[in-house]
């Protein structure tokens, strides 16, 4: 269940129900959570993005949060096509789209498959590249490992790589909400996002061919990293690339200040 909050709207896309936030007016903004999260990790930009004078739509993706839980396997272009269908439900043409980690991935599957939707893209703390065969038996490991110990264990094992090993103890009030947050994912939509982002597509020549605005963020400690955001900046033509300080995979939530400062650059550039 997601803990935004923000009034929850509900749109009934494909064959799920998404819950979404949708706050402010001016030109949209999409924020896409990462796997085992939910919209709400989004709340303090949202407000700030707001307040800036921008339209701000976060939604739960199927199966996470307040939307409806698929079982089995989600695909990535499953998600990609959900929210293709909120933008239609929403009247909305083009938009401004963030994903983070597995949902930088559902971001640049869209910007692959339509886009035309996509005025701007950001991508935050997430790879381009598709699994290899030692890649894809891991993630199908670790959702058995959900089925088998559940979300409390999982939010436990995680949450270090989730946050920087030492803003667990640095922010123990981020650390707290992280940790609850994976631990209320529902665990069929854990396991069935994890087996889908196994079989991901490579989205590498997706960036090359990008023409749009992009920025590539991500947080100076991310356990997840290795290098992939400076590339996946090098990758893109206008590329840009935001290293957050003391933060890790989630430096919204860790250092929100400077990731606001970051973003709000880089959007007031779009005006």
């Amino acid at each position: 269940m997601s803990r935004s909050t923000f009034t929850t709207h509900t749109a009934h896309v494909n064959d799920t129900e998404l819950a979404y936030t949708d706050e402010g007016r001016g030109e949209s903004v999409v924020l896409l959570h990462g796997h085992a999260y939910d919209r709400s990790m989004w709340d303090g930009q949202i407000t700030t993005l707001a307040e800036q004078g921008w339209r701000v739509i976060a939604p739960d993706l199927r199966g996470f949060g307040e939307s409806r839980v698929t079982e089995g396997i989600v695909y990535t272009e499953e998600f990609a096509a959900d929210i293709v269908a909120l933008l239609d439900e929403l009247g909305l043409e083009t938009v401004i789209l963030l994903g983070f980690s597995m949902s930088g991935q559902v971001a640049m599957q869209i910007a692959a498959s339509c886009p035309e939707r996509v005025s701007a893209l950001i991508i935050n703390d997430t790879v381009p590249t598709s699994e290899d065969t030692a890649g894809r038996r891991r993630r199908h490991v670790a959702a058995d490992g959900i089925v088998r110990d559940g979300m409390e264990t999982y939010a436990q094992n995680v949450l270090s790589k989730m946050i920087a090993e030492e803003n667990v103890e640095r922010l123990p009030e981020v650390a707290e909400r992280v940790r609850e947050m994976i631990r209320a994912a529902p665990l069929e939509g854990s396991t069935a996002a994890m087996r889908g982002r196994a079989e991901r597509n490579d989205f590498t020549e997706t960036l090359r061919a990008w023409e749009k605005p992009a920025l590539v963020i991500v947080g100076d400690s991310d356990a997840f990293d290795n290098g992939a955001g400076q590339a996946m900046s090098e990758l893109l033509r206008h590329g840009e690339l935001a290293v957050v300080p003391a933060s890790g995979h989630t430096p919204n939530m860790e250092n929100p200040s400077e990731y606001d400062a970051a973003l709000g650059a880089f959007l007031s550039r779009l005006v």
